[in-house]
């Protein structure tokens, strides 16, 4: 789009961004999001309608439902989500039913909703960052700039589930992993066309030694191919892409992988980065869409302010790409956060020797900082 025709768009443009704060530290880091939102207004013309509604264990306890339908209805009148950690430590998780648990009965009914089908966790790591990854300097390289891509909303994770007890009187239970063609379909044009425009070089992540569903995952996988042809497609085990994560990570460029295969490594991308505090993502789908961190709401920290925003300021660039077409303002974002790095400064739940710690609100400021003087 032409500068001009994107100024004038932008001018007009007004967003309604549903606000799920969720638990433990999800309204620190909230916050901290929130402010780079204001500065968007103030700095590109563009105007959000922000939307704030109950979601999470805190949801459950004050409208009997993780996702209460004043929730749903204001995801539903939105264009996008911004969506906190929920969750709650394993003594006050048990409080709530099994079944309204926030991770069963908010977040896969998201998911379900709106069929956010395609999770990006870009898992980033310039060289001048690499001191965060316990990984050594020589594994690093010249830094790390992954992009996973993990199908959401099928899998063993939305199969039927069942609990009895046998003739045996055992206890059992048991929960069906279903991919039907179509499911396995739409992720993957969404990794292929994300590495067509990268490096052309996407791995295919699977079990098919073992699973028949990831043997009917491959040949469709095979089927999307054929419509890429500058695409290489590597084909590598599950339990082997797990160890080369480690041991040579820089051979990754894109990766697409099932449900449950695509939440492990993804986090263990967190892991090899140095922390699931710098790994925002967004879940997408044909419609709308919602964005997250990645890591959990670690209730041992709610209330400190000492949690690192960056993977909630991460999520609202993602959103900015995605769903309101600013790819340029979501690079001013991460170029923002990474200088706050580069500088020198971490919170302390990140921060290693050398680096001068920062509060979460501090943290958040260094990043207006840097947006300001760009």
């Amino acid at each position: 789009m032409p500068a001009f025709l994107r100024d004038i768009f932008k001018s007009m443009s007004t967003y309604k961004i549903a606000i799920l704060e969720g638990d433990g530290i999800g309204p620190e880091i909230m916050r901290e999001a929130l402010k780079v939102l204001d500065w968007i207004q103030t700095s590109h013309g563009v105007a959000f309608e922000l939307l704030e509604a109950p979601f999470g264990a805190a949801a459950y306890f004050d409208h009997g439902s993780p996702f209460p339908q004043v929730a749903v209805d204001v995801c539903d009148a939105a264009d996008a989500i911004l969506k906190g950690p929920v969750g709650l430590a394993h003594e006050e998780a048990i409080k709530i039913p099994v079944d309204m648990q926030p991770e069963r009965g908010a977040v896969l009914p998201l998911r379900s909703r709106y069929n956010t089908y395609a999770n990006l966790r870009p898992v980033s790591l310039p060289k001048a960052l690499a001191h965060f990854s316990p990984l050594k300097p020589e594994v690093i390289g010249e830094g790390l700039d992954i992009v996973m891509v993990r199908e959401l909303v099928g899998g063993l994770y939305f199969g039927e589930k069942t609990v009895g007890v046998n003739a045996n009187n055992k206890r059992y239970v048991t929960e069906s992993l279903y991919y039907d063609e179509d499911q396995i379909r739409q992720v993957c044009r969404v990794a292929f066309d994300i590495a067509q425009g990268r490096k052309k070089v996407l791995h295919n992540i699977h079990k098919s030694n073992i699973l028949k569903s990831s043997v009917l995952w491959n040949e469709v996988l095979d089927e999307v191919a054929v419509d890429y042809p500058d695409v290489s497609v590597v084909n590598m085990l599950v339990d082997a892409a797990a160890t080369h994560l480690c041991l040579n990570p820089g051979q990754f460029d894109v990766l697409v992988t099932e449900n449950m295969f695509g939440d492990i490594l993804s986090d263990q991308g967190g892991g090899i980065v140095g922390s699931l505090g710098l790994m925002p993502s967004a879940c997408v789908g044909d419609g709308k869409a919602y964005y997250e961190p990645s890591h959990g709401s670690a209730p041992d920290i709610a209330g400190r302010n000492i949690a690192n925003p960056y993977s909630m300021i991460g999520s609202v660039a993602m959103m900015l790409e995605y769903s309101f077409a600013m790819p340029e303002v979501a690079n001013q974002i991460w170029s923002a956060m990474q200088a706050v790095f580069a500088d020198g400064y971490s919170t302390p739940d990140l921060a290693v020797e050398g680096v001068t710690e920062l509060s979460t609100g501090a943290f958040g400021d260094r990043v207006l900082d840097k947006l300001n003087a760009a």
